[in-house]
């Protein structure tokens, strides 16, 4: 798997957070960026769904949050995007 690619849409390479946490191809750091990303996709699909803007997808934000604590971090409380989209 191509740390890029986890980075770029961890859920077309993950079928759920968790699995981010149990795969031995990432460092512990690795593994981090990656769930922040998918924290931030996360928090962009709540605001749209708060919006009326989605098509059904679920959130996964709560997943997410339980992986990255399993690892011993705090989600943020607002993930915020760096010049590109990304998080930070």
């Amino acid at each position: 798997m191509n740390l890029q690619q986890a980075l770029d849409n961890p859920s077309s390479c993950f079928a759920n957070p968790a699995d981010v946490v149990r795969t031995d191809e990432f460092s512990q750091a690795d593994k981090i960026q990656i769930l922040r990303r998918w924290e931030y996709d996360a928090r962009l699909l709540e605001v749209a769904q708060e919006e009326n803007m989605t098509g059904g997808t679920a959130s996964r934000l709560a997943e997410v949050l339980d992986a990255l604590h399993s690892l011993g971090v705090e989600g943020s409380s607002g993930a915020t995007a760096k010049p590109g989209g990304a998080p930070h």
